[in-house]
């Protein structure tokens, strides 16, 4: 079942991060920061606060959390979403969780009127089977930035047009 996460399910979210093993400490301490900013209940005023209310996360629970999705609304675009995190755990994955996650969002940012939804992801050897997925699910490269992240580490950027269901 693919549900709004909750904050009891932080620690199993930040587990499931770590378990995928894509991420240094420091990106897993700002990844936990981001969760804890978003479950705080007084978002305030400021311009981050804005973005956190057209921000979403997502669990899939299979008897607890197995997988997990974060995106938000691009400021200053009409419809253009970023899926900034999907991850399903490595004892979880190839049964297809990872892509009803992405379907889920697809289809609830199309129902909505959305436009499109960016991934971006490193170009690294390691992330190969993530630019997989991707492909595999529709989306187009759609730019490169070399050396973005560190020297050797490129910014890779899919792009999925989202098209509203028939009625």
């Amino acid at each position: 079942m693919i549900r709004p996460a909750t904050p009891d399910d932080k620690k199993a979210l930040m587990a499931i991060a770590d378990a995928i093993g894509l991420f240094t400490p420091q990106e897993l301490e700002e990844l936990g920061g981001m969760l804890a900013e978003y479950f705080d209940g007084n978002l305030g005023n400021s311009p981050r606060s804005e973005s956190l209310r057209d921000s979403f996360w997502l669990t899939y629970d299979d008897n607890g959390p197995v997988g997990v999705a974060y995106y938000a609304l691009e400021p200053y675009t009409d419809g253009t979403w970023n899926l900034y995190f999907i991850a399903v755990d490595p004892d979880s994955q190839g049964e297809g969780r990872g892509g009803k996650l992405l379907h889920y969002i697809e289809q609830t940012l199309a129902e909505r009127g959305d436009r499109m939804l960016l991934v971006e992801t490193s170009g690294l050897p390691k992330f190969e089977r993530t630019r997989a997925f991707y492909r595999k699910h529709g989306y187009q490269e759609e730019a490169r930035i070399r050396e973005f992240y560190k020297a050797g580490d490129d910014k890779i950027i899919f792009r999925k047009p989202l098209v509203a269901p028939k009625q």
